[in-house]
């Protein structure tokens, strides 16, 4: 392993569609650049070190990224090289996701930190970013119930959501979004991904998701899908019943920063401590420059544009939906150069900053 892989460059990946339940992928390959028709497979998943928890999968490592050149995950690559790849982290600590949604995705929510340890054994919950890159039309999410609910009402909705398929979507707020928006979807909060969003999302790395509803489109969904093994009662749980009301959008969409901007190059902060401990999300905006790549480890994805990566005997192309992994050894060895624009999303590790 690792022969011909030079952690002082950037890492590529195959493509890494993953299945889901819900229908959508039409969007995503519009953006990358591989067009297609909509189907089970919505996702990719990025310089991901996650398996998806997919009932009856065919493949042990559905969800795991697999290196461009050869049949190595990127979850055995740091584990192998731990110091050149992470700086002697234990793990990468987040996951990112293209996902595009055809259909509205089922009222969900996603364990905090405190329950994945008590439920899964796990130190990670599910919190998530979502950066809206392109909708279709009437494009809308949900988060927050509407008003303030019991967990035994709760549970009667998702009871009588096998007979009526919008009984849960009428509990939670609905926001039209565009290209642009960005939200932060703590764990524990209500939440569905309405149809016709192209998102980006930065989460935690798990597939941890309580999903009540008994459909997912025209799919019924079985109890572990929905469940994820638990009782219904241990699942109402997870939700936080004091997030209501008109307060919801305050708490959850969030407004760029701007950092510094010279030279032709700007960046943002998207989402920062003051945000979350759990992962952090800046985009740099090269209008006619070159930014040199410090943030590692780190994920990055090129949402718009083109350029170039260029480094010491190195150099490649790079443009809108490409995505890599860049070690710990080659933290500032490695800048981007574009002279036509080119947008790149850094996805950095909890902690990082």
């Amino acid at each position: 392993m690792g022969k011909n892989i030079n952690l002082q460059q950037p890492v590529f990946f195959r493509e890494n569609r993953v299945r889901r339940v819900y229908l959508g992928g039409k969007l995503l390959g519009q953006f990358v650049g591989v067009p297609c028709e909509d189907d089970f497979f919505p996702e990719e998943w990025i310089a991901s070190t996650v398996c998806a928890l997919n009932k009856d999968s065919a493949n042990p490592r559905e969800g795991l990224s697999i290196l461009e050149e050869s049949d190595i995950s990127l979850k055995e690559l740091l584990e192998k090289y731990p110091r050149e790849t992470l700086g002697g982290r234990k793990e990468l600590g987040v996951l990112v996701k293209f996902l595009d949604s055809a259909i509205r995705l089922p009222v969900q929510v996603h364990p905090d930190k405190a329950f994945s340890m008590k439920y899964f054994n796990s130190r990670f919950g599910k919190a998530e970013t979502w950066l809206v890159l392109a909708t279709r039309e009437n494009a809308a999410i949900h988060f927050g119930f509407q008003e303030k609910i019991t967990k035994e009402e709760l549970l009667e909705a998702v009871e009588n959501s096998y007979q009526n398929r919008e009984e849960m979507s009428r509990l939670v707020n609905t926001y039209p979004v565009e290209a642009g928006d960005v939200f932060f979807i703590p764990g524990k909060l209500i939440h569905a991904i309405g149809k016709g969003c192209l998102i980006l999302e930065i989460q935690e790395p798990t597939d941890f998701t309580i999903q009540p509803e008994y459909w997912c489109g025209d799919y019924e969904m079985n109890w572990q899908e929905r469940y994820l093994g638990l009782s219904r009662e241990e699942a109402a749980e997870c939700f936080d019943y004091e997030i209501y009301g008109g307060d919801c959008e305050k708490l959850v969409r969030k407004t760029p920063v701007l950092l510094w901007k010279k030279d032709g190059v700007e960046k943002e902060a998207i989402i920062t401590g003051k945000d979350t401990t759990c992962f952090g999300v800046n985009r740099c905006r090269i209008h006619r420059g070159a930014y040199m790549l410090k943030a590692a480890p780190a994920v990055y994805v090129a949402v718009k544009g083109e350029g170039m990566l260029q480094g010491e005997a190195y150099s490649r192309e790079i443009k809108q939906g490409d995505y890599f992994f860049l070690p710990y050894q080659a933290s500032g060895k490695v800048e981007a150069v574009s002279e036509q624009g080119l947008e790149l999303v850094e996805c950095l590790p909890p902690e990082f900053y």
